[in-house]
Order: structure tokens, then C-alpha cells, then sequence
């Protein structure tokens, strides 16, 4: 595959909400269904945007998708632990091609002030997760509208993409990728206009750790610090040096980060505590340094801490590796843009540091993550996980295209 055109800074003219854009591009069916469905689809959307409900507790977020697609004559099953639900478009003895979005919120309150805007105190879908599964619930449904379909195609629903290890992990262990041969997924990139979609090979996203040290001390005085243990002064080394001894223990490469996030100590000025806590996330952008970083952070704390006199306790928990994109699915995604957009549409993408259990995915079938633009030109950028963020509706008509023709690509490709 050649190289990727980069992202444009282009402003992308604010128009109608619900305007499709790729009207035209064909196929004939799809045109015409997002014709008839896109006001209903734009509904969907705005639905789920003012009902976000937390991690594995998305019930209604649950029974309303299943609601959707028992309208439209699609059976779905609900995922073991009672959210997120698996649906297929196609006869059962056909290969399969799966299109996965996440349905959880963050429990962060919305700043918008849209109409639509959440309804739930305190919860939000400031990632745009209401984006992700109206784009691939529309996706199914035009699908199934197709004249002849030449594979099956699968949605995946996915709960509790925003905790750690990530909801990944229970759909696959409920079988939902069996006879899968391909997965491809879509998120919301505030960074990118309207009307283009960030494709890149090889790793796009970084891995995520999170890591919690307690340590323990006797306590006592800060005029006699000699005569107990300074468990500040201990939580400070850490502070301190971990970071640092880490970017020198591990590949550069890997452009491994350590940021703590939280620290709890005393309360007193002149009280030596007895006990404290230390908490941070630990990414890497490469698997190999991933798999190394556990180990490598237990010999450090212990290191750092055994010259302090004080007792600690390490919590690691290991997140997901990088998404790793499949040449060969970038080159679908690459063909499925620019027959749904035009070639201007395709551009190119970082690695981010942030996470993604779509990589958990990736551990079993070849597939690829793309960025989906949802900037609308106009009102500055506002990144995700934001309270103020903003989604531009029209981006639903591309992600739809998009997916639709990613799925016939990859079914019409050689097995």
C-alpha cells in the first residue's frame, strides 16, 4: 500500500445536521436507504447520546439497540454478563466479517448544552461511544437491504470499553468471534474534519497499565524522621525516579510513559505517616516492551524502597496491548473510503497514546481500527473525554459508508 496522504487542516462548511454525505457514491440500495433512514438514524443518535450509562452497566443502552433491530427483523443476542449484544446479517454458512462498536459512557458530566444533551448526572458519552454503535446499528440494518450480500457480517456491541482490562475481553471468551475471519472498527476523532477517515498500518494506539503502590511505615515525628521511616519521603522517590529509571530500562522505542496520577499521605504537617498510596498509568507504544514492563516495574519499586525501611504492597494491572492494523485490512478500509467518499477522504494517521481494547480483538483475527473526522470546521477542537466535547452529526452518513463498504470489500476479497 502506498503512503497514506496526510490530514488536511481544511474547515469543513457547517451544514444540515443530517446531511449524507457520499449521496451518490452508490451502491444504488445504500443511497436510497440512508435517503429514507437517516432523520431515524439521527435519532438513534441522539437517544443514546442523552441516555449514557456507566461500564457494565448498560442495560437500557442494551435493550435499546435490541429494540432497534428487532424492528428492522434482525434477532440479536445479549452478551453473557447481561450488556452488549452480538447480531448477524447474512446466512450462517457463509464467511463472516465483524463490525464492532463500544456502548459504554464515562461517568463525566456534559458541558455542551446540546438539546440532546445527557440526562444522566455525572455520565456522558464524551468519547462519542453514541457515534460508534449508531454508526454500526445503521451499518447492519443497510446491509441487510443489500440485494445479494456475498458473506455474513456480524455487529459486536461491545460493553465496557472505558475500565481496565476493557470489555473485550468477556466477548471474546463468549465466542462471539467464532468463524470471524476479519473485524474492522471506527472511533470518533475530534482532529480530523468531516468527511475524512485516518487509516495507518501497523500499531495506532498505545497500551495502558495501571499501577498502585502502598507502602507502609511506622510512623512518628517529623522533628525525628531518623528514628522511623519517611513514608513521604519514600512515595516522593517513587515519584521521582521510577519514570525516569523506566525510559532506561526499556526500549526508547517504545516511547514508554509513566504519569502518576494520584498520591494520599498524612495529614498532619509535622506527622511522619504510617501509611500512603501512589497511583499511575504506565503506556508503551510496542508489544514487546508491554510484555517486559510488569516484571521490570516490581524490581524497581523494590529497589527504589529498600533502603527506606518501609513495607509496600504493588497492584499492577495490565491493560491491552497496542491496536495493531492489518496491512491488509488498511488496504479494504483504504477501498471502502474511497468508494464511499471519494479518494480525498483517505488520509493518514498517528500512533496515539491512548488506549484500546479493540486490540484484544486484533490477538485473534486480523482487522483494523480507523479515525473517524467529527470536527465540523467551525467551533474549535475540543478533544475526547472532554466534557465540552461535540460530535458533528454528519459524520453518522460517513462512518455508515464507510463500514458498509469495508464489509463488502473484505467479503468480496480472497479468503
Amino acid at each position: 500500500m502506498s503512503a497514506l496522504p496526510v490530514p488536511s487542516t481544511r474547515a469543513t462548511p457547517a451544514t444540515a445536521a443530517i446531511a449524507d454525505l457520499g449521496a451518490g457514491r452508490g451502491p444504488a440500495w445504500l443511497d436510497a436507504f440512508l435517503s429514507r433512514m437517516l432523520p431515524e438514524i439521527t435519532s438513534w443518535r441522539r437517544y443514546l447520546h442523552a441516555h449514557p450509562e456507566i461500564s457494565n452497566a448498560e442495560f437500557a443502552t442494551t435493550a435499546y439497540l435490541r429494540r432497534q433491530l428487532g424492528r428492522h427483523g434482525v434477532d440479536s443476542q445479549v452478551l453473557p454478563g447481561g450488556t452488549g449484544l452480538v447480531c448477524d446479517i447474512g446466512a450462517p454458512q457463509q464467511r463472516t466479517v465483524a463490525l464492532r462498536a463500544d456502548i459504554d459512557g464515562l461517568p463525566l458530566p456534559e458541558l455542551t448544552g446540546l438539546a440532546f444533551a445527557s440526562t444522566k448526572p455525572g455520565i456522558s458519552h464524551s468519547c462519542g461511544h453514541d457515534i460508534h454503535q449508531t454508526v454500526v446499528l445503521a451499518a447492519l440494518l443497510a446491509l441487510k437491504e443489500a440485494p445479494t450480500l456475498p458473506g455474513r457480517v456480524r455487529g459486536i456491541f461491545q460493553p465496557a470499553e472505558e475500565t481496565q482490562p476493557g470489555g473485550a475481553f468477556g466477548v471474546v471468551a463468549s465466542g462471539a468471534l467464532d468463524g470471524v475471519e476479519r473485524i474492522f472498527a471506527l472511533h470518533c476523532d475530534p482532529r480530523l474534519p468531516v468527511g475524512e477517515v485516518g487509516l495507518r498500518i501497523g500499531p495506532i494506539t498505545s497500551t495502558i497499565d495501571v499501577i498502585e503502590v502502598q507502602v507502609s511505615g511506622s510512623g512518628g515525628h517529623t522533628a525525628r524522621p531518623h528514628l522511623t521511616s519517611d513514608l513521604v519521603y519514600a512515595l516522593g522517590v517513587l515519584i521521582a525516579e521510577l519514570p525516569g529509571l523506566l525510559s532506561r530500562r526499556l526500549d526508547p522505542r517504545s516511547a514508554a510513559i509513566l504519569v502518576w496520577g494520584a498520591v494520599q499521605a498524612g495529614e498532619a504537617a509535622n506527622a511522619i505517616p504510617r501509611s500512603g498510596v501512589l497511583r499511575g498509568t504506565l503506556r508503551m507504544m510496542d508489544r514487546s516492551s508491554w510484555d517486559a514492563a510488569q516484571r521490570l516495574v516490581g524490581e524497581l519499586v523494590g529497589q527504589l524502597l529498600a533502603p527506606l525501611q518501609t513495607e509496600y504492597r504493588l497492584s499492577y494491572l495490565r491493560g491491552v496491548p497496542p491496536v495493531v492494523n492489518d496491512a491488509r485490512s488498511i488496504d479494504l478500509f483504504t477501498t471502502a473510503v474511497t468508494s464511499a467518499i471519494g479518494p480525498l477522504g483517505v488520509v493518514g494517521t498517528h500512533q496515539s497514546t491512548g488506549a484500546e481494547d479493540f486490540a484484544v480483538y486484533l490477538d485473534h483475527v486480523p482487522g483494523a481500527l480507523a479515525r473517524l473526522g467529527v470536527w465540523d470546521g467551525v467551533r474549535a477542537q475540543v478533544d475526547l473525554h472532554s466534557s465540552h466535547f461535540e460530535a458533528d452529526e454528519r459524520a453518522i452518513a460517513v462512518g455508515v459508508r464507510t463500514l458498509v463498504h469495508a464489509a463488502l470489500a473484505a467479503l468480496d476479497a480472497p479468503a
